[in-house]
């Protein structure tokens, strides 16, 4: 990777290469950094560099395919917020080590209301300005603007000499005619933001609420237009709480007061991903669809991995390549847990030896360009064949799944899809004489002893983030009724650790998980990652034809 600062000049007399020992002793510690290379700064230099330049290529900006479906989303964003101005950050670049940054990529909320994926647009920020009912675009209530940094002249310092932004170094950013072009929305230069956000702010005035956790500068911009015009957030509920009300009359007005409070923002936000529509199904599909692809890619190379010193390495590389080459990346770390490792939820460290006769956990999804990931998991034969105890666990788990699959339908609620993966769990522990009650009394509030064998929970929504949804109420989701268009996964497993004294022998150090991405339809629901064989049977079979 090139150094992150200009590269200096040879020394000459007045640019020694060696500085005296004290000489940093009055510098800053923000500019130490540039103490290993500096950028040349004569007149002549700057003269030199911005200057002689053809004219830029003109970019061919199409819009954006989610563009026509943004529209629909924020006027129902809109629809919760009446006379609030709302404020959604991309979000900033983040330091990874010094000055080298993490690959960006938006906040989710700010994704999901623009259509911007991948890395072009950080520190924008999406604002819904309250406009007169009816008048706002698409006949909402609000006006969208996005505020972005633009692609900078070849004559300002920013083009050479910023390792951040700079076109010398990141590239060509969109101008903000790229960005109305791509969004559909009116573009505004970054530096109008502070101005925006603050108009008529105030004590029975326009309402100001920001996604929190985007984007600390913005959140901390917006907690100062609020000091300045006299806001506080919580005196909305605390006048509530002051008045003589009854009961009914207080949580009306509190539930008003909380509905513009950045929690309620953030909340909304969340929810509105709960019901996929039909771009981001097809987004979903084209994840899924090349996570298959890559699980095939592991699985031809399985016999790498077992001659490799760190086998969990090569399945993990496998599939992250693959992912990068057909998507932007992975969408969660890569867990490829071969042996006892797979007795570990998230095992991500992937630096253990794949061994034959044992089973191997893989759990990845590969995040399209678009930002959606898929999440499957499969659980394989290093060999490509079952033993008879491994079998029999992931028929166990198998069968869970297909308990849950059958309620995973419009009208069932989220929490029937564990409920019914559970009842087989606890009947089959019971029917291996591993559980220390019933199956029955396990299955009560009061044991839950089967959990101790599968801990976590059988469902989470899925898309933009691979725990989609994860601020919803929880009457919207643990407790939400299925509707057409939700996407989640489907995944129960057995976790016998190989220090488990609770379990014989032949069961320790088995590990297996079977997880599939769902779509609720209307008339029952569809297994997205169905394509990726399920049963033993199917698994084995499948693994030799990919192997030759």
């Amino acid at each position: 990777m090139t150094d992150a600062t200009p590269v200096t000049p040879e020394p000459t007399s007045e640019t020694p290469d060696q500085a005296p020992e004290n000489a940093g002793a009055g510098q800053d510690l923000a500019s130490r950094g540039s103490n290993r290379s500096q950028r040349p700064d004569s007149d002549a230099f700057k003269a030199f560099i911005t200057s002689g330049w053809a004219p830029r290529a003109e970019l061919d900006v199409e819009p954006l395919p989610a563009a026509p479906y943004t529209v629909a989303r924020r006027a129902a964003l809109s629809a919760r917020f009446p006379g609030a101005r709302l404020v959604v950050p991309a979000g900033p670049l983040k330091t990874r080590s010094n000055d080298t940054d993490y690959r960006f990529r938006p906040h989710s909320a700010f994704a999901h209301l623009t259509g911007y994926g991948t890395d072009q647009v950080p520190d924008a920020v999406l604002v819904l300005h309250p406009v007169e009912p009816g008048t706002g675009d698409g006949g909402c209530d609000h006006h969208a603007v996005l505020y972005v940094r633009p692609l900078a002249a070849r004559d300002t310092e920013e083009f050479y000499a910023d390792s951040r932004y700079g076109e010398f170094w990141v590239g060509a950013r969109p101008s903000l005619d790229d960005v109305t072009t791509a969004t559909g929305v009116e573009a505004r230069h970054v530096d109008e933001l502070r101005d925006a956000l603050a108009k008529d702010v105030g004590p029975g005035g326009v309402t100001l609420l920001v996604v929190a956790g985007a984007d600390e500068a913005v959140e901390a911009l917006v907690e100062a237009i609020r000091a300045e015009a006299g806001v506080d957030e919580t005196e909305a509920a605390g006048s509530a709480q002051d008045q003589e009300l009854t009961d009914a009359e207080w949580l009306a007005r509190a539930e008003a007061a909380y509905r513009r409070t950045d929690a309620a923002l953030v909340e909304a936000v969340s929810e509105l991903r709960l019901v996929k529509d039909a771009h981001e199904v097809e987004q979903m599909r084209e994840a899924v669809a090349a996570t298959i692809a890559g699980f095939e890619e592991v699985v031809r190379n399985l016999g790498r991995a077992v001659e490799h010193r760190r086998g969990e390495r090569v399945i993990e590389t496998t599939f992250d390549a693959h992912a990068r080459l057909e998507g932007n990346t992975v969408g969660y770390e890569t867990i490829a847990a071969a042996g006892e490792h797979a007795t570990t939820l998230h095992w991500i460290r992937n630096d253990g030896v794949v061994r034959t006769g044992e089973l191997v956990l893989l759990d990845a999804g590969v995040e399209v360009d678009s930002l959606y990931t898929a999440d499957v998991t499969r659980t394989l034969p290093v060999d490509g064949e079952f033993t008879e105890v491994q079998r029999r666990v992931y028929q166990a788990v198998l069968d869970a799944a297909d308990a849950a699959f059958a309620v995973a339908v419009p009208g069932a609620r989220f929490r029937d899809v564990h409920a019914a993966a559970m009842e087989v769990i606890a009947a089959r522990l019971e029917e291996w004489g591993l559980l220390p009650v019933s199956a029955a009394e396990s299955l009560s509030a009061e044991g839950q002893q089967h959990r101790r064998w599968m801990v976590h929970g059988t469902s989470h929504h899925l898309g933009l983030d691979v725990h989609d949804c994860a601020q919803a109420r929880r009457e919207l989701y643990l407790d939400g009724v299925l509707e057409p268009g939700m996407v989640f996964t489907i995944e129960p497993g057995l976790y016998f650790k190989a220090d488990d004294l609770a379990v014989p022998e032949e069961y320790r150090g088995i590990g297996v998980r079977i997880e599939d991405d769902v779509l609720v339809t209307a008339d029952g629901n569809e297994n997205l990652s169905a394509a990726l064989p399920r049963r033993p049977e199917d698994v084995e079979a499948w693994m030799a034809r990919l192997r030759g």
